[in-house]
């Protein structure tokens, strides 16, 4: 009776101990934001071109990129996605972290061993004084070993939650590792576009001024024109001519990062050529509810889960200050010939368990335990910076559209008029009626308007590439469109 009682005992402690909280702060999530916009200023239904849209609330496709409907840039993220080191190191590190988890779960399990071992050896007169003759004999021994630490303070599970929390980051690492390559991609291809068209129109440029050369120099022959007007004008052409090259090496550097992020080596060409009117901008653009951002940035989950980490760690430090229990049992046989090793009469076992605590360490376990609750406050420091940066980017990107559009239809219409003002120069300057000064400024004019006009297209892609990423690109729902294999329409 007295048996069965002290059993109950140890099952109930054992119970409390298993079912006990552990020492250190229980993490909870940080609140989002009580934002109700991103910006002092409301955002616009449409963009001041009405060319846009934005719709709040509307949640982001997966595979957002292919709403710009190319189909060259959706094979080259396809590529990069495949063999993009920094992504395949990502997922390695999430693997890694994975792995700790796992060998963390494994202290709550008790450790079992096993052991054998065989020894021959000579007994010595001396021992019994002379009393019998020295002999030899062989000894086998095999034994099974049980040790397990409960978890009085909690420390091993704080130890889990730190390693869950480790895993958590890792994976939202992988997911910002994911938004930032293909985001790169669509930027770079983007840039590719623009320094493609800004080439071809400078080509245009070359050729026009090239034509216009030629009158002068015809002009000059006939003696209706100053030496003074060809040189000016093949000044002129040089000008143009010497901007090729620099944009020429923006291209082919443009080209080698675009094969980096696909794994490829720069001689190889990882996709097509890009143009801007192989891209379509996208007309409806989705805009998350400011509480939703923390949830969609993958950036800021991850801080998030480094808070958790840190905050478990205080956890483990308190514990380390208490003392430690370790269960211990031993069972197994020994023999002196191996066929009798497990024969009646030559078993034996131990049980065993001990408490050990620290008694003096100079306050170096308070230390610790300081330290940890310091970089607590230094990961919670960091996590409201990773916050903030959130919001700035999706309100610099919102500013960012409305300024393209804007300034897409300024520059549209001044590139219309310089033409216009060309093509009129042009004629009067072939009907007298006006200098050659005025041609050449008008040619000066036609250029950069026709060049900034392709830099503001570009532009207005480039920042509705962003706004997808700032609101944290679709990571949520690419399992679904995994296993769907359905894109956005």
């Amino acid at each position: 009776m007295r048996r069965a009682f002290s059993s109950k005992k140890a099952c109930l402690f054992t119970a409390l101990v298993l079912a006990g909280c552990a020492v250190g702060p229980d993490f909870t999530p940080p609140a989002a934001p009580e934002a109700s916009a991103y910006d002092s200023d409301p955002v616009p239904p449409k963009t001041a071109d009405g060319a846009q849209q934005f719709i709040p609330a509307q949640d982001i496709p997966a595979e957002w990129w292919k709403l710009f409907h190319s189909q060259s840039l959706n094979r080259l993220i396809e590529q990069a996605v495949k063999d993009n080191p920094d992504l395949a190191a990502a997922n390695a590190a999430l693997k890694v972290a994975q792995d700790n988890l796992g060998a963390g779960e494994a202290a709550f399990v008790p450790k079992l061993t096993g052991s054998f071992a065989s020894t021959r050896a000579k007994a010595s007169t001396v021992a019994s004084n002379g009393a019998s003759p020295s002999y030899y004999y062989t000894l086998h021994n095999a034994s099974v070993g049980v040790s397990y630490n409960p978890d009085v303070w909690g420390g091993t599970r704080r130890s889990v939650e730190n390693l869950q929390a480790q895993a958590d980051a890792a994976k939202f690492q992988k997911e910002a590792a994911y938004l930032a390559l293909t985001s790169n991609v669509v930027t770079l291809a983007i840039t590719e576009a623009s320094l493609r068209d800004q080439i071809a129109a400078t080509q245009e440029i070359i050729k026009a001024q090239e034509k216009v050369l030629n009158i002068f120099k015809l002009r000059f022959e006939a003696g209706a024109v100053a030496k003074s007007s060809v040189l000016a004008q093949q000044t002129s052409l040089a000008s143009v001519k010497a901007t090729l090259p620099a944009l020429q090496h923006r291209l082919a550097v443009t080209r080698h990062a675009l094969s980096a992020l696909a794994g490829k080596l720069p001689e190889k060409q990882a996709a097509a050529p890009f143009r801007l009117t192989d891209l379509k901008l996208p007309e409806k653009l989705p805009l998350s509810l400011p509480s939703k951002l923390v949830e969609q940035r993958p950036d800021v989950r991850a801080a998030q889960e480094n808070l958790h980490a840190a905050s478990a760690a205080i956890g483990m430090a308190v514990s380390a200050r208490l003392p430690s229990v370790l269960l211990t049992g031993d069972i197994g046989s020994m023999a002196n010939v191996f066929d009798k090793l497990f024969s009646p009469g030559g078993g034996f076992w131990t049980l065993g368990a001990s408490v050990a605590g620290t008694i003096f360490d100079a306050g170096a376990l308070a230390d610790k335990e300081q330290a940890a609750r310091d970089a607590f406050e230094v990961a919670e420091a960091q996590y409201r910076k990773t916050v903030l940066a959130a919001f700035q980017d999706v309100a610099d990107t919102l500013h960012a559209l409305q300024s393209d559009a804007e300034g897409l239809n300024a520059k549209r219409d001044a590139e219309k008029a310089a033409a216009e003002s060309l093509e009129l120069t042009k004629q009067q300057f072939s009907a007298g009626a006006t200098g050659s000064a005025e041609l050449f400024l008008a040619q000066q004019a036609h250029q950069q308007a026709k060049v900034a006009y392709v830099q503001a297209q570009a532009q207005r892609y480039a920042d509705t590439a962003a706004l997808f990423a700032a609101l944290g690109g679709g990571w949520w729902n690419r399992c679904a469109t995994v296993q769907s294999g359905r894109g956005p329409q």
